[in-house]
Parts: structure tokens; C-alpha cells; sequence
């Protein structure tokens, strides 16, 4: 039998199989009626904004978009983040700057402005309430209680037994907690890239997600691997951290700052990575980023070729 070549699986790229998923407009708006409560049905309505290939204080949005003169930003995390209230900020920020850049500030008409929303939907393994908010007040070094500027994002846990009724809303969302829930099953007894591809099989056979998975099939796996083994990297390197800081007796705010500057450091290169592998797909170049996922020179050539530096 003829040796299967696996693929090495990197830990530089933080790729979005949620983005994917609902960057299709029907999507989203089945998402956004099932978050809300509402009966929109034309897809047309929804105004997309996400910030695509912007990086705006080494960060970037999932997805961001208007209906009705709201504004809505939703995040998908498979790790936890206390501050994506702070991120949400600077997401806004640019949003409003675009909206209006043609608008007269100075004058005494008022610039009105669509009503933001902050989401997060959360898949990682921490084991998290259904529900929880998330204010930009709690970063602040001096607590106040009635602070000047407030942020407020809302994370919703959609791992199974987790916000039923929402996924039984929206059956997009249901089929994605379901089809990266196999992946991470799959993924404890088997190497990762045969467990991706034994999920996406199961999934197109069992409906689910079927028409995105069958259409996308080798784009969908490529990004599964590197955003499954980035958050499993992110826990082992968190685990280490602990550990080595138990054997050598290092205060613990001595070990956070160490973490927060690997995960600075990584963060700069993820985002490196992933401004060419959204060039690649829009090239329609899978097969350079599977060859760029094993060849570290061949990912240097393209990281030139597009000029990211």
C-alpha cells in the first residue's frame, strides 16, 4: 500500500472556519435571527463590513455587518479572552471612522450613528456558563461605577448541551458546533489530520454542513488543521507555562507577563500567515497553502512573493 504523506501541521496561522462559514450572507442572517429573536428574510438587507486584510493594533475582526441601522460584530473563540471588550473597541472605532469619513463632525447637526452589538460565540474547551458578559470596565486599573466609557460584549457557549435552543434556530450554527466538536474528539485518539478528514466525511454524509463542506472540502480541511492544533499549542503552551512556574517557584504575575509576550510574538506571526493565506483563496491556491503548511522556505517565498513583511 502506498504510504499516505501526512501534512506538518504549523502553529503560525490562525485561520477562521466560522468566518468562512458566514461570510455567506443567508447564513448570517439566519444567525443574527436566531441570536435576536427576529423573522428577517432577505439576505440583501445585511450590510457586511468586516475588516478584511485591515490590521488595526495587530488585530483584525471575524465578522461585522448592518441591518435595520444596527451594527453588529460577532467573534468566534475557541479560547478564552478577557479582552476582546478592549478589541471590540478598536473594531468599532474603525467601523464608525469608515461610516463617517463623508460626514461633517464639527457641525451642530448630530452624526448619527448605527446601534453596535458585540457577540462572542465560544467552542473551546474551558468549561464556561452558558452565558456571560464581558465589560471593557473590568480591564480598568481603577474600578468605577460609572465609568466614562463602557463597553459591553455578550459570550454565549455553544459547545453541546450548551444554548440548545439557539443552534435548534440556527441550523448552520448547530452543524458547525457539531462538525469541530468531532474534530477535537476525533483528534485525542487519532493524528489531527486524519481526524478532520474523518469529521468532514461523516459530516457530508450525515448532512451536515454538507453543501459548504463539499464545496469547500480541501480549503475547510487545511484551515481546520491550523486552527484546531493553534488553540491546542495556545492550551499546552499555557499548561507548560504553569508547571515550569511551579517547579521554579516564579510568581505568578511573573509567568503572565512571559505568556503575554510568547502570545505577542505569535500573534504578530499568525497574522503574517494569515494575510497570505486569505491571498491565496482568493487566488484560488489551495495547494500552495498545504505546500506552504510543510515547507517552511516555500511559505517564505510566498510571504515575499505577496510582500508581507
Amino acid at each position: 500500500m502506498k504510504e499516505v504523506k501526512k501534512v506538518p501541521v504549523k502553529r503560525t496561522y490562525r485561520a477562521s472556519l466560522f468566518e468562512m462559514i458566514f461570510r455567506n450572507k443567508k447564513e448570517l442572517l439566519e444567525l443574527y435571527n436566531a441570536v435576536n429573536g427576529t423573522k428577517y428574510t432577505d439576505p440583501d438587507q445585511l450590510e457586511v463590513n468586516t475588516l478584511k486584510n485591515v490590521i488595526y493594533m495587530s488585530m483584525y475582526n471575524d465578522v461585522s455587518f448592518i441591518i435595520d441601522s444596527r451594527l453588529s460584530l460577532y467573534e468566534h473563540q475557541s479560547t478564552y479572552n478577557p479582552n476582546l471588550p478592549l478589541r471590540f473597541l478598536f473594531y468599532i472605532s474603525d467601523l464608525y471612522s469608515v461610516i463617517t469619513k463623508d460626514r461633517n463632525l464639527y457641525g451642530e447637526k448630530k452624526v448619527m450613528l448605527p446601534t453596535p452589538n458585540f457577540l462572542i460565540l465560544f467552542n473551546g474547551s474551558k468549561n464556561l456558563p452558558e452565558r456571560m458578559e464581558l465589560n471593557l470596565s473590568d480591564l480598568y486599573e481603577i474600578p468605577d461605577l460609572e465609568p466614562s466609557l463602557e463597553l459591553k460584549a455578550v459570550m454565549l457557549n455553544i459547545n453541546p448541551g450548551k444554548n440548545e435552543a439557539l443552534k435548534e434556530a440556527c441550523k448552520t450554527l448547530k452543524d458547525y458546533t457539531e462538525y469541530t466538536w468531532r474534530v477535537s474528539q476525533y483528534a485525542e485518539t487519532m493524528p489531527l489530520e486524519d481526524a478532520v478528514e474523518q469529521a468532514i466525511g461523516e459530516c457530508i454524509q450525515e448532512g451536515i454542513l454538507k453543501e459548504f463542506l463539499s464545496k469547500n472540502r480541501a480549503e475547510a480541511k487545511s484551515v481546520s488543521i491550523y486552527e484546531y492544533d493553534e488553540a491546542r499549542h495556545m492550551r499546552q503552551t499555557r499548561e507548560e507555562g504553569r508547571e515550569e512556574g511551579r517547579e521554579e517557584g516564579r510568581e505568578e504575575g511573573r509567568e503572565e507577563g512571559r505568556e503575554e509576550g510568547r502570545e505577542e510574538g505569535r500573534e504578530e506571526e499568525r497574522l503574517r500567515i494569515n494575510s497570505m493565506i486569505q491571498k491565496l483563496v482568493a487566488q484560488n491556491r489551495v495547494e500552495d497553502i498545504i505546500k506552504a503548511a510543510e515547507n517552511q522556505e516555500f511559505q517564505n517565498k510566498l510571504l515575499r512573493e505577496f510582500n508581507i513583511v
